[in-house]
């Protein structure tokens, strides 16, 4: 078997290039942005480099292309963090689901549960499957709620439409009655917002503005009691000390609500500033807005936190369902590049 790497603009390109030298039975075994060839490597610039392998002997050579041998068991050893063993398809499958933005670790290991069989023509439903597999360590779906269920995260990710979604479809199935307390002194709107949808609700309803005030609260609470905060840093003087009666408590849930679009920068940035309230789920909203949610599903990933809630949309309470491995697979296969792909 021949391996060539081929280097092109675009992965487009590069596939085109590897049909046109190795032929339509050419094996796609990755596809790296690396740094371009010679001087403009030199300058910045980076180009697309796909590995593919041939059967046949006599392809011929280019110009920016290198070939080498490899034996002929086509097994190649990748993510080394994990040791996963892929086969030359599940190789190829890797590649592909790379090229999209996830992670080659979590691309090599969702390949890897793959048969030969499901790689040689990818379907929808193979790869919901391997994906929602690989992503049962991170459910954090669980129908039984804490005593107390709080909402963090920046201004404007849709803390307090969640808590009215979560209370509505509660409400709507004949759940368990639910308290809400807004903890937002900073943003009356907030107040009022969740205050309207406890009242549409008939869902008890407490105000906290200080810490001596939530304490109370939560003492008055005979319910699981919602918890909306204000958008800003636990480290920030009036809401530390809120954060200190919550972390006193027993039976906390912490949940960091992160909009879909947050780019994995400042995804790290916002795990980091949120580190001290201890957060153990993320809930992705305002997916319907994102071109990707990729990149921000890569660091929850990397950090091991659990997901609990996907919201795809403003509506209350509809736009809501429960972070499940099939939903976040199929959340994840909704994104242009893996459409663009896989159909």
């Amino acid at each position: 078997m021949h391996v060539k790497r081929l280097y092109r603009p675009t992965v487009r390109e590069a596939l085109a290039a590897a049909r046109e030298t190795l032929g339509s039975t050419a094996l796609v075994l990755s596809t790296e942005l690396v740094p371009a060839p010679g001087w403009r490597g030199w300058m910045g610039q980076r180009v697309v480099r796909l590995t593919a392998a041939t059967d046949r002997p006599d392809a011929p050579d280019g110009t920016s292309e290198q070939t080498a041998l490899v034996s002929d068991d086509r097994t190649i050893e990748v993510s080394a963090d994990r040791h996963v063993a892929l086969t030359g398809l599940q190789a190829g499958v890797a590649a592909r689901l790379a090229a999209t933005g996830l992670s080659r670790a979590f691309s090599d290991a969702v390949a890897a549960r793959l048969t030969t069989a499901e790689c040689r023509a990818v379907g929808d439903k193979a790869l919901r499957r391997a994906i929602g597999e690989e992503l049962a360590a991170l459910r954090g779906d669980d129908n039984d709620f804490a005593r107390y269920e709080v909402f963090v995260g920046p201004p404007g990710v849709g803390k307090t439409t969640t808590i009215a979604k979560i209370a509505a479809q509660e409400r709507a199935s004949g759940g368990r009655p639910l308290g809400l307390v807004a903890a937002d002194a900073f943003r009356a709107g907030a107040i009022e917002q969740l205050r309207s949808y406890a009242t549409v609700m008939g869902l008890p309803f407490r105000v906290a503005r200080t810490a001596d005030e939530l304490d109370q609260a939560l003492d008055a609470s005979r319910q699981t009691a919602f918890i909306d905060t204000a958008g800003r840093s636990p480290a920030d003087g009036a809401i530390a000390d809120l954060f200190d009666v919550i972390g006193k408590r027993r039976n906390v849930r912490t949940h960091l609500v992160l909009a879909a679009d947050t780019s994995a920068a400042t995804a790290a940035r916002i795990l980091d500033r949120y580190a001290d309230v201890k957060p153990s789920r993320v809930v992705i909203t305002k997916i319907d807005e994102a071109d990707s949610v990729i990149p921000l599903f890569n660091v929850i990933r990397e950090r091991g936190l659990a997901l609990s809630y996907l919201a795809n949309g403003q509506r209350v309470p509809e736009d809501l369902e429960r972070a499940t491995p099939a939903n976040l697979a199929a959340a994840l296969l909704r994104e242009s590049g893996a459409e663009a792909t896989w159909h």
